[in-house]
Order: structure tokens, then sequence, then C-alpha cells
């Protein structure tokens, strides 16, 4: 049977073959490429790379694809291979229909037909009728390499052009419907051509096939651009402008980078940024996200410096969480107002373009300032909802571990702004972070203090339910020794569990070999453990009693988490977030009437 080159591109899109080789070989990091000892061969220094698309032996030549490797490792048949690749994938594999075999025999036609409308859109590029074209892209800085390279062309200036042309050479006019490159008025019946008095872009899927095409207008008309409609060829949501050729410029060392339009994508490509995608006239997809995932774990998505930009820059953050997983995540670059990658490369070249790049940040940082944006944090109604939305953001990555690092990098850069926020209080205002600010470390812990940090980690110890609630304070302690071991084991372990019981709890940490160090957190000496951290008692006292232990060791602290429970309340009415309002109240109303905690190392001496 044969089967589609589309669907074949489809199943090895949706196969990453690192994933699959890993079950035979172990791999190991070399770059950008996976490195291991080739199983089709004995050998002992590793000479089998794994790269994006195909795997190859320096050592033997075995060479091929996830198919091909599923073939020659387990001695499947094509079909076989390609059904099990399928299944893992979540594809059905094309039934050889009759209507299968016609619909392939179509598309291969739709491709030569496109193929012979490009050499067209070139061949009037550069006739005495294309000239003022051929200007307008020389006049943009590229070279007569550039525009041959990327396969720039004219459309003509009227309709019928294209017809007519290709008309000589046995193409039907319902094949150019197909394509996309003539369109049927529904009402009256009339068929036009979609692409005049327009500067042409073939767009090329990953393997550089040409699939549609946009077109610039010559001149102020609207729209500016436009791109050819969904086929069975072409589909926006899934491809990128430039796709092909990146591809070939990742895989030679060059940075990943999504900009906005086509000519910033050619002019980076002319500027020596080989890796330059552009999504096609709509936002970014998940799809389109999964192809540049395919390519690199960390692509940089390049935004206008305007509001635009900004609305742009949120869509990504936002649609890019539930995606995230360690070996994958986004740096965002910001543009100078008014510039793009295109003016920026002519006007102060590749240097220019280098230092957008390097000022790139990490997905998470990016977060914070827009949310922050989005929310604003200028009352503590503000900031509780925008730690609200914080905490909403984490909690979309599937990941718990990276989830939980998101979390507590979000909440630090929150806390270290509020810290910022008083300290300008009465001189110019707030000053908005830069860049993420790591918190503070309080002062190292006195002999009480550090008493109190112990019984602290005693009642999360017996009520680890509790660490949602108290973490992000929890972690900013400055702890040394048997409690730093016990709280960073204590946070991981509550990052990867469904349920927070004490019981999973001592399990765990006694299987990370921390028996001697809980047994010293909950040792009855110095002074006894209150009973609040008794596994017998009620949640709600021992959350009261957690922050009346804490208020002493940063009343501040206590002061602000309880301003923010109560604006959350306010704004979201339920019996959790009530709890937790009860339970600071509470806790700072004891520490106000200098209520002892039960530390109290000169008693007991």
């Amino acid at each position: 049977m044969a089967l589609s080159p589309n669907f074949l591109d489809e199943l090895r899109a949706r196969t990453p073959l690192p994933a699959v080789i890993g079950r035979r070989v172990r791999l190991a990091r070399s770059g950008r490429q996976w490195k291991g000892c080739c199983p089709f061969h004995g050998e002992k220094t590793p000479s089998f790379y794994v790269y994006e698309d195909h795997f190859h032996c320096f050592g033997c030549g075995a060479h091929g694809d996830a198919i091909g490797f599923v073939m020659q490792s387990q001695g499947a048949g094509f079909m076989e291979a390609v059904e099990q690749l399928a299944t893992e994938a979540g594809l059905d594999v094309p039934k050889p229909t009759p209507e299968a075999a016609a619909a392939e025999r179509e598309r291969q036609t739709l491709g030569g037909v496109l193929k012979a409308a490009e050499s067209a859109y070139i061949r009037r590029l550069h006739l005495p009728e294309g000239r003022a074209a051929l200007d307008y892209l020389r006049g943009r800085g590229l070279t007569d390499e550039t525009i041959d390279r990327f396969g720039l062309g004219w459309s003509g200036e009227g309709r019928g052009t294209l017809m007519a042309d290709l008309a000589r050479e046995g193409i039907a006019q319902d094949q150019l419907v197909e394509c996309g490159l003539m369109r049927q008025d529904p009402d009256t019946g009339r068929t036009f051509e979609l692409f005049f008095n327009r500067v042409m872009f073939p767009i090329r899927d990953r393997r550089g096939r040409t699939i549609s095409f946009g077109g610039r207008i010559m001149g102020d008309g609207q729209p500016k651009y436009v791109n050819g409609p969904e086929t069975s060829l072409f589909s926006k949501r899934r491809n990128l402008y430039g796709l092909d050729m990146a591809r070939d410029g990742i895989r030679k060392g060059a940075t990943l980078v999504v900009v906005e339009g086509y000519m910033d994508v050619i002019a980076l490509a002319q500027a020596g940024f080989a890796g330059a995608v552009a999504p096609l006239g709509t936002a970014l997809t998940e799809d389109q996200m999964g192809e540049l995932w395919h390519l690199s774990p960390m692509p940089i998505l390049c935004f206008d410096g305007d509001a635009a930009g900004a609305r742009a820059a949120a869509r990504a953050a936002e649609m890019a969480l539930p995606l995230l997983a360690p070996d994958r995540t986004l740096k965002l670059a910001t543009l100078p107002p008014k510039e793009d990658p295109d003016s920026i490369v002519r006007r102060q070249g590749k240097a220019g373009f280098d230092a957008v790049l390097d000022a790139a940040v990490p997905l998470v940082d990016a977060l914070f300032d827009l949310l922050r944006d989005a929310a604003g944090d200028s009352t503590p109604e503000l900031r509780a909802a925008f730690r609200t939305r914080l905490e909403e953001a984490a909690r979309r990555i599937p990941d718990k571990s990276l989830a939980a690092e998101y979390r507590g990098a979000l909440l630090d850069r929150f806390f270290a702004s509020r810290k910022r926020m008083s300290s300008q209080r009465g001189g110019n205002g707030p000053v908005r972070p830069l860049g993420r600010i790591a918190p503070r470390p309080s002062p190292a812990l006195d002999i009480t203090a550090q008493e109190r940090a112990r019984i602290l980690t005693a009642i999360l110890i017996r009520h680890p339910s509790l660490l949602h609630d108290v973490d992000h304070a929890y972690a900013d302690l400055d702890l040394g020794g048997s409690l730093a071991r016990v709280r960073n084991a204590l946070r991981a372990w509550a990052a990867d569990v469904d349920h927070l019981d004490s019981e999973g709890l001592m399990d765990h940490l006694s299987s990370a070999g921390l028996s001697a160090d809980v047994e010293q957190v909950m040792a009855p000496v110095p002074v006894p453990l209150p009973e609040c951290s008794a596994a017998t008692a009620m949640l709600a006292d021992a959350a009261t009693g957690w922050w009346h232990i804490f208020g002493f060791l940063n009343v501040d602290r206590l002061r602000e988490e309880l301003t923010l429970a109560e604006a959350e309340a306010a704004r979201n009415l339920t019996n959790e977030t009530v709890r937790r309002q009860v339970a600071l109240k509470e806790a700072l109303l004891r520490v106000q009437r200098g209520e002892p905690d039960g530390v109290d190392l000169a008693a007991a001496e």
C-alpha cells in the first residue's frame, strides 16, 4: 500500500525520534543532538548520533528516520513499523481506498501546479513589467541572490495574467481554484485570480515543497498582505514561513527565532540569522509550537515593542503554558518601539539584532511582567488578584515539578517587588523590576529562631497539606543543615504527588536517607513540640500555630500575607480563602498581644 507523503510527514513530525530510539539505546546529550553506542554493531565508543528527524552511525553507516529505526531494530516491515508508530502518535493509518489514491494523485498534481505558478511569478519579476516590484525588493535591502533563494516573484498588474500563463502548460482553471490561486464568487459563480499587483512569496513546507503563496500589494492598497486559503496542501495553523531553510540553519547551530512577517524572515536570513521563521498571518498555534520544539528546546519569540506586540506576547505565553515540559520552553524578546527585525538589521546590521536576542528573557520572567501589566498591583486588592493569576498560571503547567518551579519563581518576584514598592513609598513611587529579582535571604537565624524553624518544619511533617498555603513563606527562611535538607525534600515531594499525607511524606523522607534528620526535627529538645504539631491537631489549629510561630520570625511578612488573604477572600469567597484569612488574622493577633509561642530556650534550660 502506498501512503501519502503528507501522512508520513505528519507521522514523523509527531514522533519524537530520541524517545523512540531511547527505548533501545542509552542516549546522552551532545550539543543539540543525542549520541550513544550503535545498536547495529558492537562498539564501546559512541558513534551513533540522533538528530531531530534522522539517525546516523559514523561507525557502520546505519541511517534512517523513526520508521527506518523500527524496521531495522525490530525486523519489522514498513507497514508494521508505520502502524506501530501511528498508534503511539494517535494517528489513523489511511485506508487503501480508491478515493484515497485519487486524492493523493490530486495532491501531487496540485504540487506541480504550484511549482509552475512559482516559475511564472519569478519570470514576470524579471520582465520589464516587474521592474517596479524588483526595485521595491532591492530597495528593501535584498540582494539578487536572496531574491532568487526565496523564490520571490511578481503576480502581474491585473487579473487573468497567471491563468493565461499556465493555460499554455495545460493547467486548467479548476486546478488553480484547488491550489488557492483562484477563487470562485459564490453568488455570481465568476472565477477570479486571488493575487494581482503583488510581490509574491512562495510558502514552503518543511521539505521545501511549495504549498501556497503570500502576496504584498504594491502601493497603499489594503490588505497589505494576503495569504493563500486553506487547501489540501496548505494549513495556516500548521505551517511556518521559512521553516525549510530554518531547519538547515538550526542543524548548523543557528538560533530559532520567531518573527512576524515574510520580510523579517528574509532580512534576517540575509544578515546571517539562518533560523528565522514566521506564522502566516495568525497568532502562533499549538501545532506551530510543536513544529518549533521539534527544532529547538527553547525558541525565541520576537515581538514588536508596542501594545499589539504585548498582546501577541501575552497570547503566546498563555498558549504555551499547558505545553511546557522540562525539555521545552521559550524565551521572549521585545523590539524597540517602531522597529522590526528588518529595520534593525538594515540600520544596525547583525550586531543590532544580536543585541535583541541577547536581551531575550525566559518565559517565567516575561509571564510575570505580562500578568502584572494586565492585573496591576497598586492596591492590596489588585495585588491579591495578581498573585492569584500567578498561581493559576503555574498550575496550568502539566509537569508538577516544573509547575512548582514556576510557582516559586513567580512568587519570588511577587514578594521582592512588594519590598521594592515599600522602600520607594514617599519617593518616586513603585519601581518596576527590569529582570528577575531573587528574594533577599533573611539574616542568619539565631538559636531561638532556629528552634522556631525546626518547629515549623515539624508541623509540616505532621500536616503536609498546609504546605500549599505556607510554602513561599517557608521557602524564604534561611535554613541550613538538617532543616534545609528536610525542607528541600519535603517541597520536592509535594510538587510530585497528588495527595499530601504525613505517612507518604515520612516514607519519602526515609527512602531519601533523611531518617536521622527527621529525628532531629521531631525531637522534644531543646523545647517540646507544641500541640499544633501533633498528628491529632486539627488542621485549622495547625495552620494558626504555624503562622503564629512564623510571626515571631517575620511579623511584616505575616501582615503582608494577611492583607493579601483578606483581599482574596473579598474577591473570591470560598471555604479555603476564609480558612486562610482566619488563620492569619488569629496568628497576627497572638503576636501583637505577645502571646508566647512556646519556644522559650531560657525556660527549657
